[in-house]
């Protein structure tokens, strides 16, 4: 699931012989130059004074800029200022000075990033035991797995695995909605999410919980100072305040409350999104279609280790419907390993295997 991707050998004379990439200034700031290049979440080098470069924070659909120190970045155009350097060209096989290396895509760098490529099936086999052992090693490796997560985890009683994961250190960050940390919070407080008792349920004035939830928070003043002071005593959020594992809630313009920790700016939330994106050495993307998505057109396909090495970003994204899991590969997250299954089984399971691998090491 975590497969080594070798550099080219730029040596080679196809590489040689390629000339440096032209740069424009940006006419304005957040406007990039006519003809700039796109980028992919795919390993990316720029020639630049004779050598191959890769720009820092990778992702897709953003625009390669050299600042003002000599430094390459991948940035969003609304990011970019009024005359920053910025690469100009479409090609990606080095002829105009940016090489895309996607030889380890398979068929030996014949095909290019491409949208509309999946092929998901819940009748597809799902490989637990490899999922757990890269979870496991990632944990050993001191790697930034990111959690993203929709309600349906919370409703579906796989809220307790998640807290488990959060406190065993299997979490750098949780990226989610409003909603998950709502209901979490409510089923803390209530017992209930969205008014549902645990065994699934209607409760008499239950409707109303979630509200009263979100009251208690606000007058908290936050998530944290609801753990503090015993409001919120359990569960996923309470895992993450009490084990120090950041979190990003992103608002939605049907959100009840919202939360005051909250971001309800769709800008902001995707820059605080980003922030942990950028840090991310593996993604676990649970019954989420649009936070799943918008993570990962954030995210490289790869990660770069201390030594300069290259790994295929392990990213498992798991719903209960192949759309989604299709979605997000047609997206471009073509090294999404899809798991069709809903989100309480898969968490279930998962724990299961994790704590397997466990044994098996100490063993």
């Amino acid at each position: 699931m975590s497969t080594s991707i070798p550099h080219p050998d730029f040596a080679a004379e196809q590489f040689t012989r390629c000339p440096d990439a032209r740069f424009e200034p940006a006419p304005a700031d957040g406007v990039l130059p006519e003809g700039f290049f796109t980028t992919t979440n795919l390993p990316t080098y720029v020639r630049i004074d004779g050598a191959w470069r890769m720009p820092r924070e990778p992702r897709m659909d953003g625009a390669l800029v050299l600042d003002a120190q000599g430094e390459l970045w991948i940035r969003e155009g609304r990011r970019v200022k009024a005359g920053e350097r910025v690469v100009v060209g479409h090609a990606e096989d080095g002829s105009e000075g940016v090489y895309v290396n996607m030889a380890y895509l398979g068929g030996g760098g014949e095909g290019e990033f491409k949208f509309m490529t999946s092929e998901v099936s819940r009748e597809k086999p799902i490989d637990y035991a490899q999922m757990a052992r890269v979870l496991v090693e990632e944990r050993e490796r001191g790697g930034y797995p990111i959690w993203v997560t929709g309600p349906a985890l919370v409703h579906s009683r796989a809220r307790a695995d998640m807290t488990w994961f959060i406190a065993n250190g299997f979490v750098g960050a949780l990226l989610a909605g409003n909603a998950v940390a709502v209901h979490d919070i409510e089923a803390s407080i209530f017992g209930t999410t969205l008014g549902m008792s645990g065994t699934g349920e209607a409760t008499s004035g239950g409707h109303g919980l979630h509200m009263r939830a979100i009251n208690k928070v606000r007058a908290a003043g936050s998530i944290a100072k609801a753990v503090e002071a015993g409001v919120i005593t359990n569960g996923i959020m309470h895992a993450c305040v009490v084990h120090k594992v950041p979190f990003v809630l992103t608002g939605s313009i049907r959100d009840d409350g919202p939360l005051p920790d909250v971001v309800t700016d769709n800008v902001g939330g995707q820059d605080a999104m980003r922030q942990h994106a950028k840090k991310a050495t593996m993604a676990v993307l649970v019954a989420t279609a649009l936070h799943a998505i918008a993570t990962g057109n954030m995210l490289p396909a790869f990660v770069t280790e201390k030594d300069g090495s290259l790994r295929e970003l392990a990213t498992i994204c798991v719903d209960s419907s192949e759309f989604v899991v299709s979605k997000l590969k047609d997206r471009g997250t073509h090294q999404a390993f899809g798991v069709v299954t809903n989100a309480q089984d898969f968490m279930h399971i998962l724990r299961l295997y994790v704590e397997r691998e466990l044994s098996a090491r100490k063993a």
